[in-house]
């Protein structure tokens, strides 16, 4: 076996949210973590030690994602209540709003250079955003279900998608044409990504699978079935070489990806896991889910030379294997009923939590495919912290403006509707027009030959 010091280690446990963790993000220096929850907050956590936590309070619904930017000055969330909001991540937590999609929004990703946003909704459109001047730039149309997922390629010129039509959808954001399709699946991926150097993507998929493609060749280049449940979310390690999985079997796993085969599976939640990620450095990781808690792990395995490790390891590629030879559990206690650690709230509005721990489950992957039930008290709505929430006399931005603003921003939503219609039938009208003039084309060409 390989010694203690060479594997993954849980470092840390973050406790603060009431419910299902959805999302989690390193900031650039890794000095910070956020996270979204269905409990309607976005909580920002400090490493130092005996520093405070802060709570962003002002979706309406669940939050779905969340992502810094590539900067660190901003933290851009989506939400079920079909808004996109940038918020500045310190104590005050200011934000401000989009409200272009009209249904849930699931996925917010900043480009590598921090100028574009892309957010993906279950209106079945990808949406694309200047950053500079906080505006609309244009959707992305093809999807034909809920778009689950949309990620900027680390160049900026590819966005890849996936979607409940089974797709995998990669797009060209100078064109805004669909150049590339993936369609053999059984079930849906629930989330995608494209590794650091751009050349390949991976999806976690409903269906328990893991696959990774590479986009050059269009080719399907490894497919691992290691979990016993859906594949909720996936990260790349910024070498290229390892993947780490999160499922609704309650573990996570790290693949190897030179090698191509899984190198550890790692037992920490109680009930399903919905989101992992590596820092930007990838020397830590953190991982959340149905169990409210924030795991926060030290990586280790990276510094290795894996070649001898792997020898070492079972390949393991279904799930009814033996025990995988390092499966890892963690070294330290972490109770799930643990003193919340300090947390300080930055905004209120009213919010709502939904009543059934099945809810949170079936709303990120198909209820077929859990292996493990959500505890119905994991979601349970609870009411001790709403004393240390802000009166409305504390709020930042007075009632009646705020309310001012959201009618405006809705009139606005009207309009994006409205121009997006335009947009499909001012594409439908060019298609008919090529048509029209290709036809004219072909009777001018026969007459002539006639003549």
């Amino acid at each position: 076996m390989a010694s203690a010091t060479e594997d993954p280690v849980l470092e840390r446990y973050f406790k603060g949210h009431k419910a299902a963790l959805t999302s989690l993000d390193f900031s650039s220096n890794g000095k910070q973590l956020a996270t979204a929850s269905w409990d309607t907050f976005l909580m920002l956590w400090n490493f130092k030690p005996h520093a405070r936590a802060y709570r962003y309070v002002g979706h309406k619904d669940v939050v779905t994602s969340v992502q810094f930017s590539p900067h660190g000055n901003l933290l851009a969330s989506a939400s079920r209540d079909r808004t996109v909001r940038l918020w500045i991540p310190d104590k005050r937590g200011k934000f401000s709003e989009f409200k272009a999609h009209t249904a849930p929004v699931r996925s917010v990703d900043f480009s590598a250079d921090g100028q574009f946003l892309a957010t993906a909704s279950e209106d079945k459109s990808i949406k694309v955003w200047n950053m500079y001047r906080q505006r609309f730039l244009y959707s992305l149309y093809r999807h034909t279900h809920w778009v689950r997922c949309a990620k900027f390629s680390p160049d900026g010129r590819l966005i890849v998608s996936c979607s409940e039509d089974k797709t995998i959808k990669i797009w060209d954001t100078t064109n805004k044409q669909c150049v590339n399709n993936f369609s053999d699946f059984t079930g849906f991926a629930n989330f995608v990504d494209f590794n650091p150097s751009g050349t390949c993507i991976a999806s976690a998929g409903s269906d328990q699978t893991v696959k990774v493609w590479d986009i050059r060749v269009n080719k399907l280049l490894q497919h691992y079935q290691v979990h016993s449940g859906g594949v909720n979310c996936i990260s790349f390690h910024p070498s290229g070489n390892y993947l780490i999985t999160a499922s609704s079997d309650g573990t996570l796993k790290i693949l190897d990806l030179l090698e191509g085969r899984l190198i550890y599976t790692l037992q920490g939640h109680t009930g399903p896991v919905f989101t992992v990620s590596f820092s930007k450095g990838g020397e830590l990781f953190a991982s959340g889910g149905a169990d409210t808690q924030v795991l926060l792990w030290r990586t280790n395995f990276d510094e290795l030379h894996c070649k001898g490790l792997n020898k070492r390891n079972l390949k393991r590629l279904h799930f009814d294997s033996p025990p995988h030879l390092l499966d890892i559990y963690p070294r330290t206690p972490h109770p799930h009923e643990e003193k919340v650690e300090t947390v300080e709230t930055t905004e209120t509005s009213g919010r709502t939590l939904p009543d059934k721990g099945e809810e949170v489950c079936g709303y990120f992957l198909n209820p077929s495919l859990l292996s493990l039930e959500c505890s119905p008290t994991t979601t349970k709505k609870k009411t001790e912290d709403m004393s240390d929430l802000p009166s409305e006399s504390q709020r930042s931005i007075p009632l009646a403006v705020t309310d001012a603003l959201e009618h405006i921003m809705e009139q606005l939503n009207v309009l994006t509707q409205t121009v997006s219609i335009l947009e499909q039938r001012l594409t439908l009208t060019e298609d008919k027009l090529k048509d029209c003039l290709e036809n004219q084309q072909k009777l001018f060409s026969a007459v002539q030959q006639k003549s």
